[in-house]
């Protein structure tokens, strides 16, 4: 990788970005979106190695990789079997002897750091039980296209401290917005990411709050934030799950406590009804639709940089 691109070789965590590559990040998916396709990397292939499915996953990788001019292939479960029919180690060894890169959706996380630990290529997490740095990349370019910046902002998270709440809540403190969460007992954001985060919101001078109460975190933010109460592999929780999440529904009532003009975002998929209503997620405050596009400039911007070298090869490259 060049001396001018992101410095991490692998995204395992968006905590492998500083808040200087962040920026770099929002700025070329900005420029993507005016680049059409392109022939940037016409000689790299990338392997979208999935052990979960996913319409927003494999659909932003897939046209963010042809839209640069690369090539890209999909390895289902059965097609690996990943710790089962051969060892992590071995597929990474293998993998990366075919493609410049490899984006890996895993249940584990250790999934993905075993595979960047014997991989010879770049290895990009896109889901694993423990973070999602790929949606955070597109919450933020998100954000910042509704209001014009970053920091300073409150965002208030309601529901489960899970995977998204992670990356988010590392990403704002990173990047300067105020975090606030609203969990019930036994569902809160874990002890080591907390403590991560909260390192890097004495440096950006934010602040961050777990509570219980969705009103209180809500009262006043810029952007309100939901996501399921049950994620994918969690399915046997599912009753315990909505019980235990019941009035942490975002509804038109608990929005209104935010800001006049603050948006709201959902990663989707969107249970309607549990932890959304109608109203709320088809409403004129939300963005959940421009949030799933993001996910496709994030992906090529972070493509491009990762295998390009350059800070901002989307920036007037020729077609």
């Amino acid at each position: 990788m060049g001396e001018t691109g992101i410095k991490a070789k692998h995204l395992l965590s968006i905590s492998d970005l500083s808040a200087d590559d962040i920026h770099s990040l929002i700025s070329a998916a900005i420029d993507s979106k005016d680049g059409g396709w392109l022939s940037l990397l016409q000689h790299k292939t990338l392997a979208l190695l999935f052990e979960k499915p996913s319409l927003r996953t494999r659909g932003s990788f897939e046209a963010a990789m042809r839209q640069l001019g690369g090539q890209v292939f999909y390895i289902s479960p059965s097609e690996v079997g990943l710790g089962s029919r051969e060892s992590v180690p071995d597929v990474a060894r293998v993998l990366s002897r075919y493609v410049d890169v490899i984006a890996a959706r895993t249940f584990s996380h250790q999934t993905v750091q075993t595979l960047a630990a014997y991989s010879g290529v770049p290895i990009i997490n896109a889901l694993s039980d423990l973070e999602h740095p790929c949606q955070a990349l597109a919450d933020l370019l998100t954000i910042y296209e509704k209001k014009g910046e970053l920091k300073g902002l409150t965002l208030a998270f309601i529901g489960d401290g899970n995977n998204v709440a992670n990356s988010l809540l590392l990403a704002a403190a990173l990047m300067g917005i105020n975090f606030r969460i609203a969990s019930p007992s036994g569902y809160e954001i874990q002890d080591s990411v907390l403590k991560q985060a909260q390192k890097y919101s004495k440096k950006s001078g934010t602040e961050i709050m777990c509570l219980k109460e969705p009103r209180l975190a809500v009262f006043g933010a810029d952007i309100v934030y939901t996501d399921v109460w049950t994620s994918m592999g969690q399915e046997a929780e599912s009753e315990k799950r909505r019980k235990a999440f019941a009035g942490y529904c975002v509804d038109k009532k608990l929005l209104a406590l935010a800001k006049k003009d603050a948006i709201f975002m959902h990663d989707l998929p969107a249970h309607r009804g549990e932890e959304v209503t109608e109203e709320v997620i088809d409403g004129p405050q939300s963005f959940v639709f421009d949030q799933a596009e993001n996910r496709m400039h994030a992906v090529k911007a972070l493509l491009a940089m990762m295998l390009s070298g350059s800070n901002s090869p989307l920036s007037g490259y020729e077609k």
